[in-house]
């Protein structure tokens, strides 16, 4: 079976005289995959998220998504941020937030359709926010905000879901709450996380990927417990109660 995602030989730096983010990384991502991404800040899991997305190219190496180009397997992708920057104040709605993920869909006249309410309906009930479609969009809690976001993000029904730090500045109900929706999503769609909060969903990701310059892939349950508090070094392995490098 095709992968969903290969990266063979990947190299990418911002400018011709930048440090390079991510040197010679090659990857392969399975469908039905979730993948947890770890590392430290400025390690290059965004810019990874990125170069999926088509929003970046390699500075060397091949990127291929469902055997496309990332560019050209986009309608395929869905992503949801960290946080969104906007002004509270901004008259828009939940219901009207979620409907955006449909708007690579729109027909000429743009309009969303009856189905498209049907669904953005549907991933705010699945979000647990089926009572805030009405709502203003600026008047929900950071948790509620990051399940709006989920939901506009699965409206599209993409075959593949890439999250940067989903459970970032939440509290931990609303932590809780985000981390059960991608349990029940496991298997269904193919997921990629970039975390800092790696206890709350490892034992939910088939493996681990260590983003620090290269990539290191483990199994959850060879992840050193020096990475759940964010100390990140070339892979220190747990094998049989021992630590070895």
């Amino acid at each position: 079976m095709e992968p969903v995602i290969s990266l063979e030989n990947v190299s990418f730096a911002y400018g011709v005289n930048e440090t390079v983010v991510l040197n010679d990384v090659s990857l392969q991502v399975n469908s039905g995959d979730f993948l947890g991404i770890i590392g430290p800040n400025g390690g290059g899991k965004t810019t990874l998220l990125k170069l999926i997305m088509g929003f970046l190219k390699p500075t060397h190496g091949k990127i291929l998504v469902y055997g496309k180009s990332p560019v050209a397997a986009r309608n395929k992708i869905a992503y949801v941020p960290q946080a969104i920057r906007f002004d509270r104040q901004f008259p828009i709605s939940v219901l009207e937030l979620v409907l955006a993920g449909c708007l690579s869909k729109l027909p000429w006249y743009g309009r969303y359709s009856q189905q498209d309410k049907e669904a953005a309906l549907e991933a705010l009930k699945r979000v647990g926010l089926a009572d805030f479609s009405n709502a203003s969009f600026g008047t929900l809690s950071g948790g509620q905000a990051q399940r709006a976001l989920i939901a506009r993000a699965l409206v599209s029904k993409p075959q593949l879901l890439l999250l940067d730090e989903p459970t970032a500045s939440v509290d931990s109900q609303a932590e809780s709450t985000i981390c059960e929706l991608l349990k029940e999503l496991r298997g269904t769609i193919t997921m990629l996380m970039v975390t800092h909060d790696l206890r709350s969903i490892i034992r939910e990701v088939q493996s681990v990927i260590c983003v620090q310059g290269e990539i290191y892939a483990l199994k959850p349950q060879e992840v050193c417990e020096h990475f759940a508090f964010g100390l990140y070094h070339p892979p220190l392995i747990k094998l049989n109660g021992q630590h070895s490098e």
